[in-house]
């Protein structure tokens, strides 16, 4: 196995160009315990360590361009306001070690359907900037995740930043685990408020083949909240509405029985943290009416 580790973001775009299989290394979360248990023996490691540019962030007021290896620490610390569920996922990943070396491109790069940034991402609506010598590319987080632990990036591609929104309402991320730390998910559920927009996303982890959105789910929600005059009056959500989303986003998880849980856990545990989350934004939403000018 050979080690690469290039000084520049062009050394390793080159790098990539001429070892296509060369498996990137980051924080090295996943790719190290693969190693470890000889599930993965690639011909070339790419290590992404001395680019600096990687671990930086920048906004352009709208956006956040969140380079691929910030660690969750700094995404707690320093973009708890703009980015709040990417922030609060942030929190519940591994333990703080591994939270001040990991970041979001080695959840996307490894696309596992339990990585604690998926249903964030997804239901914020992120586009992943990915790079290769031929370029540069957009892609829509819907579009990203491609199968079991697969991705679209091409195979001279890297992924050099993750671009966000700026949330316009409030975000939530909760999950499920066997215990409340250095766990992986058995379901993760993550939803966000666009009152600008009148629309709300959402995220599923770990309840299906790939990371993926409630859209039924959100489609009765949006239609609801819109029909009702809510997002004017910010008036408490029936329960009734509360909990068909939660039954809506039940039904859109296509999981399976496996060490972690069964298939009808997962099901019913997306179904109750749907309603908690929705029912945690929704609150919030209201909250921002009535508080004090600072």
């Amino acid at each position: 196995m050979d080690f690469l580790r290039p000084a520049s973001w062009a050394e390793a775009l080159a790098a990539k160009a001429e070892h296509p299989a060369a498996v990137p290394l980051a924080g090295g979360t996943d790719v190290m315990v693969e190693i470890n248990f000889d599930h993965r023996r690639p011909d070339h490691l790419l290590d992404l360590g001395r680019i600096g540019e990687l671990a930086d962030w920048e906004t352009d007021g709208g956006t956040v361009r969140l380079g691929a290896s910030v660690p969750y620490t700094r995404i707690i610390a320093e973009l708890s306001g703009p980015l709040p569920g990417l922030a609060v996922a942030a929190r519940t990943v591994a333990s703080p070690q591994i939270r001040n070396r990991a970041g979001v491109g080695g959840n996307l790069g490894t696309a596992s359907p339990a990585g604690d940034a998926h249903p964030a991402l997804l239901a914020a609506g992120a586009e992943v900037e990915a790079e290769s010598v031929r370029g540069v590319r957009l892609i829509p987080i819907d579009a990203f995740y491609t199968g079991v632990k697969r991705n679209a990036l091409a195979p001279d591609e890297l992924i050099r930043a993750i671009r966000i929104d700026r949330a316009d309402g409030p975000q939530q991320y909760a999950k499920v685990g066997t215990r409340n730390a250095m766990v992986i998910a058995v379901c993760a559920f993550g939803i966000a408020l666009h009152p600008r927009r009148g629309t709300v996303r959402t995220g599923i982890g770990s309840a299906a083949p790939t990371p993926l959105r409630a859209t039924v789910a959100e489609e009765f929600l949006t239609a609801a909240l819109a029909d009702g005059g809510l997002w004017e009056s910010r008036a408490p959500l029936d329960p009734g509405l509360t909990a068909e989303f939660g039954r809506l986003a039940a039904a859109g998880c296509r999981p399976i029985d496996d060490v972690r849980g069964t298939a009808a856990y997962r099901r019913h545990a997306v179904g109750v943290l749907a309603r908690r989350t929705l029912t945690w934004t929704w609150e919030s939403y209201r909250e921002e009416r009535s508080a004090p000018c600072a």
